[in-house]
């Protein structure tokens, strides 16, 4: 049975975006140096179909590469499905569960890799998790991440932290809104752009 895991970029002082963060302004306002690390390496990663490959270092590389074996669907919300126009019909997790209120009738298609779920976050995860099987179900956007966390969903959470203050924006854990959640530490890898975080989370 595979896992149910957390994936993301956050900066020192815990935010995934800036202010202000609209298709127009993916990371939001002081945002974009949370992806630096996405760029400034020597080593090639494809992460979708029809995008051009990330430079990251070696050791992110391989840290990557072996999240996307593992991997056997993506769960992103609404929100971030429309900052990311989309991925242009490639997601970087296919197959790929959006969380809605509005389904986007365009993407409703015979061959579209998106299955919108308008009944909750825990119906998304089960859904994804069937279609999995063995394989991870990742979720990505943070809103989806605490409704997880609340419903004991969350196997384990992954945090590549880059070297940057925001200041405000997108929080990572911003409504949790439950007492504390006990984790294990189960990887630390260092490079030289951003530290890869990994937790397990403990259920009792």
């Amino acid at each position: 049975m595979g896992k149910v895991t957390f994936n993301m970029t956050m900066s020192l002082d815990g935010f995934v975006a800036g202010p202000n963060d609209n298709p127009d302004n993916g990371l939001g306002d002081g945002g974009q140096g949370l992806f630096n690390w996405y760029f400034n390496g020597d080593t090639e990663v494809f992460i979708s179909e029809g995008t051009p490959p990330l430079k990251v270092s070696k050791q992110s590389a391989e840290l990557m590469k072996e999240s996307f074996s593992t991997l056997g669907a993506g769960i992103w919300g609404r929100k971030t499905f429309d900052i990311a126009h989309a991925w242009g019909g490639h997601p970087p997790g296919s197959p790929a569960f959006i969380v809605t209120h509005n389904i986007p009738q365009e993407w409703v298609k015979e061959g579209s890799p998106f299955t919108f779920v308008t009944d909750g976050v825990e119906s998304a995860i089960h859904q994804a998790k069937k279609v999995a099987g063995d394989k991870d179900v990742v979720i990505c956007t943070p809103s989806i991440l605490q409704q997880a966390i609340k419903a004991g969903l969350v196997d384990e959470i992954y945090v590549d932290l880059a070297p940057i203050l925001i200041g405000g924006g997108v929080s990572m854990f911003d409504h949790l809104g439950i007492g504390p959640v006990e984790l294990e530490c189960i990887q630390v890898t260092q490079t030289p752009d951003v530290i890869h975080l990994a937790y397990r989370v403990i259920k009792k």
